[in-house]
């Protein structure tokens, strides 16, 4: 797992980087797109005008949102509530948010049905293989480094109550990237519903939501990027009703050194880089949270291991893995139920 993920799922149709509101004919309806940045990427809203909000207000709302999650679970902001957090060094009870507890709840457990392979305190062994903050390493670990920077990391170390989380080993450190995206996505659903809005599609940094249909009546589409290091294609062109899309993979983010590839995503219950053929993976679920989350998870985990998990909890997935002969997909019994393919 990794606290970052540049894997994007996007657009069929045609994104506008600056605020933009496109009218449409069809049935006097206007279809509103705006964007801007956030958590150091960008955001997208786009619907399907149908109440007395204006589209400048909803826009003001938005941005205002997304500012408090970032003052909330941000790590690159010094004085947000998770900095501080991380900062604290003592295995005293520290008082948290409503927000940022209920996101610390989700990824303890998907940590615990992925049996730990998400795991939002795997910083310390992400910055040793060379994918945090500090430059890439000037040798690979050794694997008494890999078992010290082990001994700080595990999601049984973050204890949480109603008010508070509390660590058991002082020097414990969260990172909340892996589903805090999705969180957004889900908040700024929530704000496009509390305003009678039922047709919509919302993005940040890849991970999407979506609900109803477009201004002319079609189902929103979108694409999931075919896993190429070196281009961008597209791999499959999906519908998938009112639900959130999240995407993983590891095919941009690595480095290679004698000739062995180190991914980007570490599996924490070794220590290590994964080192199978999974490349892809795109979950669709109620929740863009959980989405986000368990993209990362089963990406971790192998395809072998993700199918069972997918089966075993009625999710659905697409898996794409890298053969010799070319990429080869494989979907879970959910998905092929859920996802019209186009």
């Amino acid at each position: 797992m990794v606290s970052f993920k540049n894997i994007k799922v996007y657009f069929y149709c045609l994104m506008l980087v600056c605020f933009t509101v496109l009218v449409a004919c069809s049935q006097q309806k206007s279809e509103v797109h705006f964007s801007g940045p956030t958590m150091g990427t960008t955001y997208n809203v786009k619907y399907v005008a149908s109440s007395d909000v204006t589209p400048e207000q909803l826009k003001s709302e938005i941005d205002s949102e997304l500012v408090d999650i970032n003052q909330l679970m941000s790590t690159y902001i010094e004085d947000s509530e998770l900095s501080r957090f991380n900062q604290w060094h003592s295995v005293e009870p520290f008082p948290l948010s409503e927000q940022t507890l209920f996101v610390m709840a989700e990824a303890k457990r998907l940590g615990e049905i992925s049996e730990g392979v998400l795991d939002v305190t795997v910083g310390p062994l992400v910055n040793l293989w060379g994918f945090g903050p500090n430059a890439r390493p000037d040798k690979i670990p050794t694997d008494a480094e890999v078992l010290q920077a082990k001994n700080r990391v595990g999601l049984e170390k973050l204890e949480l109550s109603s008010t508070s989380a509390k660590k058991t080993h002082e020097d414990l450190y969260v990172d909340l990237s892996t589903i805090a995206k999705g969180y957004g996505v889900d908040r700024l659903a929530e704000i496009l519903a509390s305003h009678d809005i039922e047709n919509y599609l919302v993005e940040v940094g890849g991970e999407m939501r979506l609900s109803g249909k477009k201004v002319n009546g079609q189902q929103w589409r979108i694409a999931i990027e075919k896993p190429l290091s070196q281009e961008r294609a597209v791999e499959r062109i999906i519908s998938v009703g009112n639900n959130a899309v999240a995407t993983s993979g590891d095919y941009r983010i690595y480095y290679e050194e004698d000739g062995v590839r180190y991914s980007h995503l570490i599996d924490p219950t070794i220590g290590k880089p994964i080192n199978h053929n999974l490349v892809s993976v795109t979950v669709v679920h109620p929740s863009s949270m959980t989405a986000d989350g368990l993209a990362t998870a089963l990406n971790v985990m192998g395809k072998d291991k993700a199918l069972k998990l997918a089966e075993d909890r009625g999710l659905a997935v697409l898996l794409i893995t890298k053969e010799q002969s070319g990429f080869k997909e494989y979907t879970s019994s959910k998905f092929d139920e859920l996802v019209t393919i186009h």
